[in-house]
């Protein structure tokens, strides 16, 4: 396969520099993009033709950390391959190393000098040791950060503007920008001043990925039934239905009244039809129960898994249920041969669910039509979660302290 940069991936890479937020929507090429920053503007390679040409003037070695469900997956090596660039070095071009590794060793690095680091998903927010670590790598490397969904406030760019130059240090940045709720029990801002300079910033470093997509979705909510009367049981009494006894505290009480909705044998029947319709379906879903339900579809249709139990490859016969969990696959799995999600149950993380949804939403998709099912119903709870998720909040279990 030879590479070949649509007309906003290479406008991207014109307009990218180190210390830049390389800003796109779930399968709008961006692990292409990078790395095609890195061979052509960081290393001084060429690209003739759709291949490589060698040597690089500067080459450096590549770091790239991600999700571990994307590490494990490959798709960092896979992509680095067109460029003739491996994690062994011997078989790399101009001896250089790519090590792809997860947020989670993101402190194994902060040694490492005169490299170039790809930071794929932006997790680098608030103060804690990913920040620290970033900071520290970043001083001795040139980078570049990649995310779907940008920062929803100014403190999510905060160690981004700092690695960049803008402030020494978070208090700089907190004395000049941030007024605090006088008002409240514990720290929380009230408003940001000076915010022309913070726009100017952020202009500075956000390269947007901007595109007109060939395809259309199609969303569609799909009520199901559910047993009312042991759900009231949940909701109005308190009463754990499946152990016989009181509910402890907010968190079980919201677990047990999803399930007491997503278990019920309607969704299983809605899955089935849209399936029958459309042959080939990726099914998310949330908790265990759930999969175990599911897997009865396995005695009428060619049923595979991407969970933390099973990483099934996708289906290839002519019609499939393909079971993913949300925390294993919104951001693991791409699929070009399908063109439908079913939500089985809906995440409570908006940005989990438009992960999810962007699965099959890919540059090199056959199809223009896309369709998303979620399964849904009338009681309580999922109404709340789907208002919070409809506003592109992420749910909150505290909504319903004061009820509990």
């Amino acid at each position: 396969m030879s590479i070949k940069l649509f007309e906003h991936q290479q406008t991207a890479v014109n307009q990218l520099k180190t210390g830049s937020i390389l800003c796109g929507g779930v399968g709008s090429g961006k692990t292409l993009t990078s790395i095609s920053y890195y061979y052509t503007k960081e290393c001084g390679g060429k690209i003739e033709d759709g291949d490589v040409a060698c040597p690089m003037a500067k080459p450096k070695d590549l770091y790239i950390i991600t999700t571990a469900a994307k590490r494990d997956t490959l798709d960092w090596e896979r992509e680095a391959a067109f460029f003739c660039l491996s994690t062994n070095r011997e078989a790399s071009i101009c001896g250089v190393l790519v090590t792809v590794d997860s947020w989670n060793n993101i402190g194994k690095y902060v040694k490492v000098k005169d490299a170039f680091f790809i930071f794929d998903e932006q997790r680098v927010i608030g103060s804690g040791s990913w920040v620290k670590s970033f900071l520290k790598i970043t001083k001795s490397n040139n980078w570049i950060i990649l995310s779907a969904t940008p920062g929803d406030t100014w403190m999510d760019y905060v160690p981004a503007f700092i690695a960049n130059g803008f402030y020494k240090n978070r208090t700089e940045f907190l004395r000049t920008h941030v007024v605090y709720n006088n008002f409240s029990k514990f720290p929380k801002v009230d408003h940001y001043v000076e915010r022309r300079i913070l726009e100017e910033h952020k202009q500075a470093i956000t390269v947007m990925m901007s595109y007109e997509k060939k395809t259309v979705a199609h969303y569609e909510n799909i009520i199901v039934g559910y047993d009312k009367e042991k759900f009231d049981k949940v909701w109005i009494k308190k009463w754990n239905v499946f152990e016989d006894k009181p509910i402890k505290h907010i968190g079980q009480y919201c677990y047990l009244a999803r399930k007491v909705v997503n278990s019920d044998s309607d969704r299983l029947v809605r899955v089935k039809d849209l399936t029958m319709m459309h042959r080939r379906v990726i099914v998310f879903y949330n908790f265990d129960y759930e999969l175990y339900d599911l897997r009865l579809l396995n005695t009428t249709f060619n049923v595979a898994e991407y969970n933390g139990h099973k990483h099934e490859a996708i289906p290839t016969t002519e019609s499939w249920i393909y079971l993913v969990q949300y925390t294993s696959g919104s951001e693991a799995i791409e699929c070009i041969t399908a063109n439908v999600i079913i939500f089985y149950s809906p995440n409570y993380s908006y940005r989990t669910m438009t992960q999810a949804a962007g699965r099959i939403d890919r540059l090199n998709t056959p199809f223009s039509d896309l369709y998303y099912y979620t399964l849904r119903t009338t009681a309580p709870i999922d109404m709340a979660i789907l208002k919070a998720l409809a506003n592109k909040k992420d749910f909150n279990e505290s909504t319903f302290k004061s009820s509990f």
